[in-house]
């Protein structure tokens, strides 16, 4: 399975609010610091605003923070708001397969079982236990990238 790019620098824009609480944060910072588009990343947090994780504050101080605890944000909620479908495979978007084995696959079974366990390992991790991963020695702080092991 794979994320889009939307949900990456969601994810993203999530670790970097959360190692950096002490100050409001702004778009150029983030875009800056992973090297992505300040217009992707404006769609990405106007959508978190939304959502009321983060905090938008306006003027030319202003910047973003989160709204709410790193602890109380689940890493499985986020993906599945920002994520449009789960779709592993044509049938599973019910608009539109053509597969002929769809009536006796069972490989759709097993793929939605895939996907089932893919979500429960992300519902199972908090924003807080990204950053304090991203925090330790040998993770990489400055750019808020995690590598789970």
């Amino acid at each position: 399975m794979r994320l889009t790019a939307y949900t990456d620098y969601t994810l993203r824009t999530l670790i970097y609010l959360g190692m950096h609480r002490d100050r409001l944060a702004t778009i150029q910072d983030i875009a800056d610091v992973h090297g992505i588009s300040k217009n992707h990343l404006m769609k990405v947090v106007y959508q978190l605003g939304l959502s009321g994780m983060v905090e938008t504050v306006r003027g030319r101080n202003g910047g973003l923070r989160l709204k709410l605890e790193p602890e109380d944000i689940n890493i499985g909620a986020v993906v599945r708001h920002s994520e449009t479908d789960f779709y592993m495979a044509e049938c599973f978007d019910p608009e539109s397969t053509s597969c002929t084995l769809a009536p006796a696959c069972a490989l759709k079974g097993v793929l939605k079982s895939a996907t089932a366990a893919y979500l429960k390992v992300l519902d199972g991790v908090t924003l807080a236990e990204l950053i304090a991963h991203s925090a330790r020695p040998g993770g990489r702080a400055d750019k808020a990238i995690v590598v789970w092991k």
